[in-house]
């Protein structure tokens, strides 16, 4: 898999010379598939960069899958420039919820007095097909769901191929369990030996004890989940608002000072825009 991160910025996409080393878009990661096919997870405001470069690539076959509905994961999508493009098929899986929930919410978000292009005038084609709750196949790659510990809800995914693993797990609180939502011990079953996973990481403990049950994770309990769960690769994810690089640089020092007094292995880094991965 190659994986691709359009935007890691948390709750709204943010602008400014103090935000330039990790971006300000909100989340969008791009996988591509040992069987050419191309996923997006979430339509957050890094999918408007995405939407230019596919189109430049004279790409037509997209698959979509979205965390949950919340707006900052999803503002982003009337801005691909593939929905404008008769060519252009997506295909979009029924995840996080069953039925047409998906249908629902995308035919909102593009409903006046919201948009002035209606859901109804996108020129591509739309396919809905049907995914969740259990695992489902996107040509070479199986996708698990996993459910969230958020707010409404949600799931973030398990990708496996070729034996190799990466979870995405933003807007997941790990200091405490939301309807539906999992203790960090199965979560830390649920990523055993990942090669690469991205977490939620917007708060520090301290900022945590005023943001609790908001739906977010503090660093070290992301960092704790992981070194639990023997992954390799640690992204922290959805970046505070307000968490400018110099600060997010202190928070992954930090967390790999904590590694080495663990004397455990594993690399840790914050998620940046256009970071690129091999998995």
């Amino acid at each position: 898999m190659h994986i691709k991160c359009w935007g890691s910025r948390g709750s709204i996409p943010v602008s400014g010379p103090e935000y330039l080393k990790y971006g300000g878009d909100t989340t969008c990661i791009e996988i591509r598939t040992a069987s050419n096919d191309l996923i997006i997870v979430d339509a957050g405001t890094g999918i408007r960069r995405l939407g230019n470069q596919v189109v430049a690539e004279n790409r037509t076959t997209y698959h979509f899958l979205f965390t949950h509905s919340h707006w900052d994961h999803l503002m982003g999508f009337p801005f691909f420039e593939p929905l404008y493009r008769s060519q252009s098929i997506i295909q979009i899986h029924r995840c996080p919820f069953p039925g047409q929930f998906i249908e629902q919410i995308v035919n909102k978000l593009m409903a006046p007095p919201h948009f002035p292009v209606r859901y109804s005038d996108l020129k591509a084609r739309i396919n809905y097909i049907k995914a969740c709750p259990s695992e489902f196949q996107i040509g070479s790659v199986t996708v698990a769901p996993i459910l969230l510990s958020h707010p409404n809800g949600g799931c973030g995914y398990k990708f496996i191929e070729d034996g190799k693993i990466f979870v995405f797990l933003t807007d997941n609180e790990l200091g405490f369990t939301h309807e539906n939502g999992l203790r960090p011990s199965e979560y830390a079953r649920l990523c055993e030996g990942a090669d690469l996973m991205f977490h939620d990481a917007e708060y520090t403990p301290e900022e945590y004890k005023n943001s609790i049950e908001w739906g977010h994770s503090t660093y070290t309990d992301a960092l704790d989940m992981a070194l639990d769960a023997g992954v390799r690769r640690l992204g922290l994810f959805h970046l505070n608002r307000e968490r400018a690089d110099e600060a997010m640089d202190r928070i992954v020092e930090d967390c790999r000072r904590i590694i080495a007094g663990k004397s455990a292995v594993m690399e840790c880094f914050g998620v940046a825009r256009d970071m690129t991965f091999e998995v």
